[in-house]
């Protein structure tokens, strides 16, 4: 018997058969395999990634988003992992409301997980429960608002002095 070969099909399938319904999409943009999951099970999903024979074991980024026309799900993390080992990358999102911005940390599973929880609260106000120290990073403290939010026009509309022809418009 030969060894498993680890690619988007094996882990999709594998990812299916352990979580069932709480995994709402598989899909493969760009060749990676990417899953929308409910919030509810990111850390049993990634500890099961970690622990099994694929071997996730590097956390190489996360990230917030907001679509804010999304009603229920505006706010989302999209974390993207590796397995150095099987040379397999993996997307794993999950969206939630703007009312409940919260979603469970991953610094108990990945230590580069900390700089990049308090990086994503600090432009998009997502709460990342259990962190060991969720405060601001790169903005300021005093700041009472997440710059990243959609919730502010992209230019000024006032202005008179820009000509749109200029900016390919």
């Amino acid at each position: 018997m030969g060894e498993k070969i680890i690619d988007n099909q094996f882990v999709s399938q594998l990812l299916t058969d352990e979580f069932g319904d709480n995994i709402i999409r598989a899909y493969e943009p760009d060749g990676i395999l990417t899953i929308e999951i409910k919030r509810e099970i990111l850390i049993p999903l990634v500890q099961f990634i970690k622990n099994h024979e694929i071997k996730i074991d590097f956390l190489t980024d996360l990230c917030g988003i907001h679509y804010p026309d999304h009603k229920g799900f505006e706010l989302g993390v999209i974390y993207h992992f590796h397995s150095f080992i099987n040379n397999f990358r993996i997307r794993v999102k999950t969206f939630f409301s703007e009312e409940n911005p919260e979603v469970d940390s991953l610094t108990s599973l990945y230590s580069a997980a900390n700089w990049q929880e308090r990086e994503t609260f600090d432009f998009y106000g997502i709460q990342f429960k259990g962190h060991p120290n969720l405060t601001r990073i790169l903005n300021r403290q005093d700041m009472e608002y997440h710059p990243l939010l959609k919730q502010y026009q992209l230019e000024d509309t006032t202005r008179t002095d820009k000509d749109d022809a200029m900016f390919g418009r």
